[in-house]
């Protein structure tokens, strides 16, 4: 059972609480005892703000982060497996297959779809989401877009500030008058401007297009590149050179970015151009997981973009969902420690666990172009906690989080 010092409405103290110091501006300054990369002891919280920590030789009981940060899911695809049929394949498999579901998409079944998935990331203990919706037939927003954009007030009620991005084909932004209309539309709504980028022809145009449109409206930028194991995919290398021949301030985000598993020779010409532009890159490990490497058997190849390497190079680096129960991914989560939980296991992400946390926290906020959270400068609105002492704990149970405004003594989740 927790210990609750105190709970009056300007002064809250909560007792045996560990704050991982990777979510911390000034760990020092902030107090506590150090322990395992932590400070524990009793959180001070004063007109609904963190005001520091005492330190206390009880051990820890619970965690205390920021809310977490979700950078890429596709909230008009998921939840949809159950009624696709037998199916299975590569990326291109699954795009025929989703794109067969979309005759289902009424108002209807993607307010429903979507809101289950925003209840989901909420209780997951997300506060900011960018969901991709796809954008490739016309100019006007597609139904999905519009549903999203009214469903911005109900995520905003959950604790969620959803971003909406457009996922168009680069192709068809190569169209001047394409992009432009889609950019206009997209400014309109608070949107984000994005597009999918393999082996089309006029990808080198169609970037150009996105980085003139994104300039001229102030959009962000957020493309799936890459996303395949062929050495010769260079969507990356055509982003970055875009980047610097535009000056682009972003931010941008690139996620997938798969090809990089089978480029060891260009890694690190292509790590080093996405540091100097200030692009983050997201990996996607259930997807990538699950369609990468295909063959007649068991793959060999993980599928995930070089995480290690871009982070020793300087690249911000984030963790996402991406597919939830469709055509790309048959299980999934709407849970970013679900995703950090993969990557421990499939990217060899070794301990002390709690300096990958920036990944579904501040680093996912930066690559969103939104403002970080430290725990020591965060209002209570912010802040989650779960019912473990670490985060391995956390990890391997699931723990499902509380918001610090919503604890009361003896009413945390366990699992």
């Amino acid at each position: 059972m927790l210990k609750k010092v105190d709970q009056t409405h300007d002064a809250r103290d909560i007792a045996q609480v560990a704050v991982p110091e990777s979510m911390l501006a000034d760990p020092d300054r902030f107090g506590g005892r150090r322990d395992g990369g932590c400070r524990i002891g009793t959180l001070h919280l004063r007109e609904g703000r963190v005001a520091g920590m005492s330190a206390s030789a009880e051990l820890a009981k619970c965690m205390v982060l920021p809310k977490l940060t979700e950078p890429h899911v596709h909230l008009d695809k998921c939840h949809t497996i159950e009624r696709l049929g037998p199916i299975g394949g590569d990326l291109s498999a699954a795009v025929a297959a989703q794109m067969k579901d979309k005759a289902r998409w009424s108002a209807e079944d993607l307010e429903t779809r979507m809101r289950r998935g925003l209840v989901e990331l909420a209780r997951a203990g997300c506060g900011t989401v960018r969901t991709h919706i796809d954008w490739r037939e016309i100019e006007a927003p597609p139904l999905a877009w519009e549903v999203a954009c009214s469903l911005r007030d109900d995520a905003q009620a959950l604790g969620i500030e959803l971003q909406i991005a457009a996922l168009t084909g680069i192709d068809q932004m190569a169209k001047a008058g394409f992009a432009e209309a889609v950019a206009r539309r997209i400014a309109a709504d608070q949107g984000v401007l994005g597009a999918f980028i393999l082996h089309h022809d006029q990808r080198k145009e169609g970037l150009a297009n996105c980085f003139t449109a994104a300039d001229t409206h102030g959009l962000v930028l957020d493309f799936h590149v890459d996303e395949g194991l062929d050495p010769s995919l260079d969507g990356l290398e055509l982003i970055v050179d875009t980047a610097r021949e535009t000056a682009f301030e972003g931010p941008v985000l690139c996620g997938h970015a798969c090809s990089l598993a089978s480029r060891t020779d260009t890694l690190p010409k292509v790590a080093e151009g996405l540091a100097e532009c200030g692009i983050s890159v997201v990996a996607l490990p259930t997807t990538n997981l699950y369609l990468q490497g295909r063959g007649n058997g068991t793959p060999t190849q993980r599928g995930l973009t070089m995480l290690h390497e871009l982070g020793a190079a300087g690249v911000n680096t984030a963790l996402g969902s991406d597919n939830v129960r469709d055509a790309f991914c048959p299980v999934g989560r709407h849970d970013p420690m679900n995703s950090l939980h993969l990557a421990v296991l499939t990217a060899h992400l070794d301990p002390p666990l709690n300096d990958h946390l920036p990944m579904i926290t501040n680093a996912a906020a930066r690559a969103l172009g939104v403002n970080e959270r430290k725990v020591d400068s965060c209002a209570s609105r912010d802040l989650i906690l779960l019912d473990a002492p670490d985060l391995s704990t956390v990890l391997a149970n699931g723990t499902r989080p509380t918001r610090l405004t919503d604890f009361t003594e003896g009413a945390l989740p366990h699992g």
